[in-house]
Order: C-alpha cells, then sequence, then structure tokens
C-alpha cells in the first residue's frame, strides 16, 4: 500500500486515513483502489472490529482529485464513478463491522457522501460539508442522493445539492446529517473513545443491526419484522449473547469476544 492512504490496527479498531493533505485528501484512482482493498482486509480480518476513517490536516476529504480527470487521455467521469467509488460505498455498506467515519476537516463531493455511507458520523465543530457537485456542472454521486435525502430530508437534501451551499459541522448534526460534533481540542480523544467502545462490543450483534437497517427503507413493516425475528434468532445464538446475559445476571461487566 501507499502512504497516501495510511492503515493501522490497534485495540480492535482498523484506522483507515486519507493522507494527502497537499490537496485536502483528494482521491485518485491509487487512493480508491487502496481503500476498497482495506475495506476488504478489514471484512476478512476477525482482530477488526470497527473501523475509522478519517483525514490528516485541514481536509477529511475533498472529494476526486479533478487534476486525475481533466487531461486529455483521462477516463469519464462515469467510468470513475463505477469503478472506485460505487465499490467503495457498496463495502462501506457490507461490512459486518461498524464504520465510523470521523470528519475532521471540510468533506466536500465524494468526500462528503462517502462519510455519509459510514455506520456513524461524528465531525469536528469546526469542520464542514459541501455537496460541491453543483459548482462544476456535475451530479451528486457514491450514494448522495441516496444517503442525504434518507437523513435530512428531500427538500433540504435537494436545496443542500442544487446550491451546493456550505453546511458547518454544528448544522449538520442539528439537522440529522451526522451524529455528533467534538470540540477541536477533544475530537481525537473522543473518537478514540467512541470506536474503542465499538470494538468492544457484541460484533455479530452489531453486524446483524447494520444488516437490518440497510434494507428497512425497502422493506415493508411486514417484512421488517420478519427480518428482525430472523436476526433476532442468529443474535441469540452467539457467543456475546450468552456473555451479555451471564454479565447482567451476575452483575458485572460483560467481556464480549465479537462471536
Amino acid at each position: 500500500m501507499n502512504d497516501s492512504l495510511l492503515f493501522s490496527l490497534e485495540a480492535g479498531v482498523a484506522t483507515i486515513r486519507f493522507n494527502r493533505p497537499q490537496v485536502f485528501n483528494s482521491v485518485n484512482k491509487e487512493v480508491a483502489l487502496a481503500l476498497q482493498q482495506r475495506l476488504r482486509e478489514c471484512q476478512q480480518n476477525p482482530e477488526v472490529r470497527a473501523v475509522l476513517l478519517t483525514g490528516t490536516g485541514k481536509a477529511f476529504c475533498a472529494g476526486q482529485d479533478l487534476a486525475e480527470i481533466t487531461g486529455p487521455d483521462s477516463p469519464e467521469v462515469a467510468e470513475i464513478v463505477e469503478q472506485l467509488y460505487n465499490p467503495i460505498v457498496e463495502l462501506i455498506r457490507a461490512l459486518d463491522k461498524p464504520v465510523v467515519a470521523a470528519v475532521n476537516g471540510v468533506a466536500a463531493g465524494a468526500g462528503a457522501n462517502l462519510a455519509l455511507a459510514c455506520d456513524i458520523v461524528v465531525a469536528r465543530e469546526s469542520a464542514s460539508f459541501i455537496q460541491a457537485f453543483s459548482k462544476i456542472g456535475l451530479i451528486p454521486d457514491s450514494a448522495g442522493t441516496y444517503f442525504l435525502p434518507r437523513l435530512v430530508g428531500l427538500q433540504r437534501a435537494t436545496a443542500l445539492m442544487m446550491t451546493g451551499d456550505k453546511v458547518s459541522a454544528p448544522e449538520a448534526m442539528q439537522m440529522g446529517m451526522i451524529y455528533k460534533t467534538f470540540a477541536d481540542d477533544q475530537f481525537d480523544a473522543e473518537v478514540d473513545a467512541l470506536t474503542r467502545k465499538l470494538a468492544a462490543m457484541p460484533t455479530k450483534g452489531l453486524a446483524y443491526t447494520k444488516q437490518l437497517l440497510n434494507g428497512t427503507f425497502s422493506n415493508t413493516l411486514t417484512q421488517q419484522l420478519r427480518a428482525e425475528a430472523d436476526y433476532q434468532l442468529r443474535a441469540g445464538s452467539t457467543a456475546d449473547y450468552k456473555e451479555g446475559v451471564s454479565a447482567f445476571m451476575e452483575k458485572r461487566q460483560p467481556t464480549f469476544t465479537g462471536q
């Protein structure tokens, strides 16, 4: 792997960090393919129990590196979307471990929408989100038109996508786009605490919850009730369920193993 995308694994938390601060962590083909590979590795590695996606420097991710798609032999934008960004979104949503986006700075274009595809999004108070596509005549991609209306409603999503207005992190939290904001000087500590907490929880139960949420907007009530019953049966057969019940009965803190 390359230095443009950093990876580390500690205490069950796999940290994937965009590392092109000189171009606000914009994504080129090399970074996108490396991110796809890291997400696959996180899926396959049982030591990984939570994933953190964040950036270095002043930006989380400024989206596609336009320098890569403006030359005479550059690929079509649609090709970039289909081969690079769509697989990332699908890998995030299929990953059977919680994925946290820690937005440390500006998240623009595809960078904003990759964050919104994650399970939990937190941000520095000084961070911001921009649906920047309309500013260069493109449409929101990377599942932005899927997730943003579901998070903030159709009217607000439409306005944000058409105007390209910047949304501060506190505004994003207020409108339900993200989970929480943290003061800049407390951001790293709060993100570390959140991801370590998730990594110590019953991983399979969290995965089943995620799979249920993936289907909730397309299922009928009856279908969702049946799916809940199915996944509850699976959750009830895990070692972590047995540990959770035992710990409750014995009035102690549970020690979950992710099994």
